[in-house]
C-alpha cells in the first residue's frame, strides 16, 4: 500500500521520500517499479507515459526517519498494530515540521487516537486509500474530533492533485468501508470454516452475482490476512460487539503463515 501511494504521488509529479525501516523493501520498490507500471497500465489505470526511472527520479528511498523532516505532507501506511502506530507517531513529532499534515492510512484504528499523540492534532486526518491505489479512485477521508476544515481543505487538494476524490466521513472504528467490507471478509471465511462453500464460489457470488470486480476473500487475500484479523480485533475491541469476532478459521491461518498473496498462499495459491 505504502509503495504504490508513493507511485502514485511520484506519477503526478510529486516529490516524494518513500521510508521503510526494512531496506529491503525499499529495494524491492526500486527493482519492482517497472513491472508494476506495465502492470497498472494494463489494467487500466491513468498513469502517465513516462518510464520508471523518470518516476523514480522523483522517489528518495530511505530507512532514516530524519529524511521525513522537511516534507509537507506524511502519508503513512505502517501495519494495523497500535503499538506501532503510537511508537511511529511518536517519534513523528519529534522530527517532522509543525506545519506537516499527517494522513493515517489505517483500516480500523480511530483518528483522534492517533492525533491525541501529536502536538497539533488538528493537521491529522484519515486517509484511507483502496488497494490497489492506482486503480481506485476514491479515498475515504476520516475527519477526526479536532481534524480542522483547513486540513480538510488541503487534504481535497493533495488528492485531486494524484487524481483521487475525497469521500469525508466521520471517525468511528473501521469507518464506512473496512466497518463494512470486513463483516464480509469475515463471514465468507466462516462459510470455508463450515464447510458451505469453496473460497472460488463464495467470491464467484461477489463478482457474478453482485458485480464486484473482487470477492471478499479475493480482496483478504490481497489485503494479507493478518491485517484483516488484526482490524477484526481491533473493531471488537471498539465496539464490544460479538459480530466482529474474528474467524477461528482465519486466526489459525495467520498463525500458519498462510497470510495471503505477500507470501503466495492464503485461501488460493499464488506463484511467486
Amino acid at each position: 500500500m505504502g509503495a504504490d501511494v508513493a507511485l502514485q504521488c511520484a506519477a503526478a509529479g510529486h516529490q516524494v521520500v518513500l521510508y521503510d525501516i526494512d531496506g529491503k523493501a525499499l529495494d524491492r520498490f526500486v527493482s519492482e517499479l517497472p513491472g508494476s507500471l506495465r502492470g497498472y497500465r494494463l489494467m487500466g489505470a491513468a498513469l502517465p507515459s513516462f518510464n520508471a526511472q523518470e518516476l523514480l527520479a522523483r522517489v528518495t528511498p530511505s530507512s532514516e526517519l530524519s529524511a521525513l523532516a522537511g516534507c509537507d505532507w506524511l502519508l503513512e501506511s505502517v501495519t494495523e498494530d497500535w503499538g506501532i502506530k503510537e511508537s511511529l507517531y511518536r517519534a513523528l513529532r519529534e522530527q517532522c515540521r509543525p506545519e506537516a499534515y499527517y494522513g493515517v492510512n489505517t483500516s480500523c484504528i480511530p483518528i483522534t487516537r492517533i492525533a491525541a499523540l501529536m502536538a497539533q492534532p488538528d493537521r491529522v486526518v484519515g486517509t484511507h486509500f483502496m488497494n490497489p491505489v492506482p486503480l481506485k479512485r476514491a479515498v475515504e477521508v476520516v475527519q477526526g474530533y479536532h481534524t480542522s476544515a483547513e486540513t480538510l481543505t488541503a487534504t481535497r487538494e493533495l488528492l485531486a492533485s494524484i487524481g483521487k476524490s475525497a469521500i469525508v466521513v466521520q471517525d468511528f472504528p473501521g469507518f464506512v468501508a473496512n466497518r463494512l467490507s470486513h463483516l464480509f471478509m469475515n463471514e465468507a471465511a466462516f462459510l470455508v470454516q463450515d464447510g458451505v462453500a469453496a473460497a472460488p464460489e463464495i467470491d464467484a457470488v461477489f463478482r457474478e452475482g453482485y458485480g464486484h470486480k473482487m470477492g471478499p476473500l479475493e480482496t483478504a487475500d490481497l489485503i494479507g490476512l493478518d491485517t484483516v484479523m488484526h482490524s477484526l480485533d481491533v473493531l471488537y475491541q471498539q465496539y464490544q460487539d460479538p459480530k466482529f469476532r474474528c474467524c477461528p478459521l482465519l486466526r489459525k491461518m495467520v498463525y500458519a503463515g498462510v497470510i495471503g498473496k505477500k507470501v503466495g498462499r492464503g485461501f488460493y495459491e499464488y506463484g511467486r
